[in-house]
């Protein structure tokens, strides 16, 4: 180990570069993708290099073992990339990092430092690549500060070091280089940041993910695809993760607790669900405005309809469906292609632009139990073939069926009675058999009888196959927590929910929810004041920033354009009310002078000379404070020896002599002619220059004197 200079600048270097390594690892870590080796290993080695630059000291690596490590390493990434972490971005990101472990401890020239500085900037890049969160924007703060801060003190160093003989700044400046720096550098990372807001805002921008392809997909993305296994929507329930957040026109209060439907499954083997060989609709649309009721899984229209029109902000976790309110009516988007499966289910197909936020209408009113204990007995040939299929079942299911709904009348009264069974004779747990069972659902149904949405749904549906009622099991999310800030609702992963649609001709699917009432409340606590700010802060920067495009500018640019002919028409108005205002006032004063002309006057007299009082405040103030000056010469007596001096050249002044700008006042004695008075103004003089230059306050007493002999001469 060897001392590292003690120089300010040298220091104020290291300190700053330190710190911008600190912050790019920092924000790499921040987005959750890193791997407790990796977190732990790079942590304890920033930690010892905090601890020498604290202590002054630095632990040099030869170069050429740095060399050996660095070859040894690209062996092992190889290994990383096709055995360990399987992924580009993650071996990636461990090779930066084990190469500015390396480069912490081998620098010995100035290009390591600047090796070192892109390392931190390609841990921010991999960061952006890995997350999408407002919290990466504060990190790219402190890093852009930081990274201002290491150029400047880098570029001040290399200066010093390149200046022939000379001398270092010595370390009793340290303090005022740091704040110099310091305040240098924040000035130029706040430039930068506003002259980047105005690019960001202005430039026309393009909804394209350069580097989409090589972000992760969440895994939340396996229930709600065309096959899943049972318990995978349990899984998803047990993370706090938020999926979207949703606005609904006209609430302000969260009154709706609505079912946002994703997918619909029609075939189950027992374990799974799926859609084997089922058509889809295609629409296109240049504009990505899609009429919904046009396509085979529309239903018929309830009258009168309740319509709801909302707003959805999804996150990034790489899902192709459009997650809707039930009998969704149109979709409206940044996309230029959908799809319809025959179960009702949105997709996608516009690969070059993932969901980000969309605009949709549902009517969400169904039918009355009247008409749907109405309802054709007859079912459609197509419906039944897909919707009345079912697995080798255990047959105290069916039995099970037959004795719930022996006293129900109609196909609803059957549906409701299994609903109301299973809401109120089985629990719900997400915790699953440790051994699966060979039959999930009879297990669920007469030995466990705890189970989570899943089972409940697949119990009815299976149920209500039995006893001939077509059904099939939907996956997607349910209520969401309502933030008033935004007057948006947030729904997370916990919110994941299945449940059933069964058909009644011809009003089509009804929704039915066997899953037990309060178990949405089991999931963790809600969030507390703090957490619903941080949530309006990530629902802004994912609007207005990750998914910020020409479509967004335009919006901004129109309301600008709204907004500030607003406030021209407003000022426009206050100017005439104004104008108006002071014209009655105007007419109000001459019928007062016509009146009572002597009153008037005097009431006018006053106002001018209040007005002339204010207008010379200051000047009346000036006044006052040099004759009170004037008055006590020994209290300030270069202020009173100026004004005496004046008073003094203004007074000879009227007998002639007249002292020129260039004179001094000495020379000015000389330009004298009278002996007498010549004598009296010479001895001012000295007491002047003694009171005005130093302070006299003995001289500036005697000057009032001397002034009255002068004038009575």
């Amino acid at each position: 180990m060897s001392r590292s200079p003690h120089d300010p600048i040298t220091r104020y270097f290291q300190v700053s570069l330190y710190l911008l390594v600190v912050t790019g690892f920092v924000t790499l870590a921040s987005t959750g993708r890193l791997d407790t080796p990796a977190l732990l290993l790079v942590s304890i080695a920033l930690l010892c290099r905090g601890y020498l630059l604290v202590r002054g000291r630095t632990l040099q690596l030869q170069e050429r073992w740095a060399s050996y490590a660095t070859l040894a390493y690209v062996v092992f990434y190889l290994c990383d990339l096709l055995f360990l972490s399987g992924s580009f971005v993650s071996a990636t990101v461990h090779l930066v990092l084990f190469i500015m472990v390396v480069k912490m401890f081998s620098v010995q020239r100035d290009r390591d430092h600047v090796y070192l500085a892109i390392i931190s900037f390609l841990s921010v890049l991999a960061a952006a690549v890995l997350t999408v969160d407002a919290v990466f924007f504060a990190s790219f703060c402190v890093f852009l500060l930081l990274a201002a801060s290491t150029f400047i003190s880098m570029e001040m160093r290399r200066s010093l070091a390149r200046a022939a003989g000379a001398s270092r700044t010595p370390s009793s400046g340290t303090r005022h280089v740091t704040g110099s720096l310091s305040t240098t550098a924040l000035a130029l990372t706040l430039a930068t940041a506003l002259g980047s807001f105005l690019i960001f805002f202005l430039l026309p921008r393009l909804s394209t993910g350069y580097l989409s392809a090589y972000a992760p997909r969440n895994t939340l993305v396996s229930g709600f695809s065309d096959d899943v296994r049972l318990g995978e929507i349990g899984q998803i329930q047990q993370s706090n993760t938020v999926v979207m957040h949703i606005q609904i026109d006209g609430d302000t209060s969260g009154a709706h607790d609505l079912k946002w439907r994703g997918v619909a499954l029609r075939a189950f083997d027992g374990t799974r669900w799926s859609n084997p060989q089922q058509a889809a609709t295609v629409l296109t649309n240049a504009d990505g405005n899609f009429d919904l009721s046009t396509t085979r899984a529309a239903t018929v229209p309830v009258r009168p309809p309740q319509l709801v029109r909302y707003r959805v902000l999804m996150e990034p976790v790489g899902a192709s469906v459009f997650f809707l309110a039930p009998r969704a009516r149109s979709l409206s988007g940044n996309y230029r292609m959908i799809t319809v499966d025959e179960g009702g289910a949105v997709y996608n197909g516009d690969r070059q632009r993932p969901i980000g936020s969309y605009r949709a209408v549902s009517d969400i009113n169904q039918p009355s139990p009247q008409e749907l204990r109405r309802a054709i007995a007859e079912v459609p040939p197509p419906i039944a073939f897909q919707y009345l299929q079912l697995p080798p079942v255990d047959p105290r299911l069916s039995q099970l069926a037959r004795d719930i709904t022996s006293s129900a009348p109609t196909a609803l009264d059957r549906a409701l009675a299994i609903e109301h069974h299973l809401q109120t004779h089985y629990a719900y747990s997400l915790r699953l058999p440790s051994a699966p069972p060979r039959d999930p659902i009879a297990h669920f149904l007469f030995e466990r009888k705890a189970g989570h949405c899943e089972y409940f749904a697949s119990a009815m549906a299976l149920m209500l196959r039995t006893l001939g009622i077509p059904a099939r099991v939907v996956n997607g999310f349910r209520g969401g927590e309502f933030n008033s800030l935004t007057g948006s609702y947030i729904v997370r992963a916990r919110d994941a929910h299945s449940w059933v649609e069964a058909y009644f001709s011809p009003y089509g699917w009804i929704t039915f929810d066997p899953t037990p009432a309060g178990a949405a409340a089991a999931a963790p606590g809600t969030w507390n004041r703090t957490g619903l700010y941080l949530d309006a802060l990530r629902q802004f920067w994912r609007e207005w920033v990750i998914n910020y495009d020409f479509a967004h500018q335009v919006s901004l640019s129109n309301e600008v354009v709204a907004r500030s002919r607003s406030w021209l028409d407003d000022a426009r108005l206050w100017a005439h009310r104004g104008y108006a205002r002071l014209l009655e006032q105007a007419r109000h004063l001459e019928a007062q002078a016509r009146t009572s002309p002597r009153r008037f006057a005097g009431v006018a007299l006053g106002a001018i000379a209040l007005l002339v009082l204010l207008l010379n405040l200051g000047r009346l103030r000036r006044m006052v404070r040099v004759r009170r000056l004037a008055r006590n010469p020994a209290r300030v007596p270069q202020a009173a020896a100026s004004i005496w001096y004046g008073r003094m050249l203004l007074s000879l002044g009227r007998r002639g002599w007249h002292k020129l700008p260039e004179q001094t006042p000495k020379e000015f004695v000389r330009t004298i002619d009278d002996p007498t008075l010549r004598g009296s103004v010479a001895a001012f003089t000295d007491h002047y220059e003694r009171a005005r230059f130093g302070s006299s306050a003995q001289d500036a007493q005697a000057l009032p004197e001397i002034y009255e002999e002068i004038r009575k001469s």
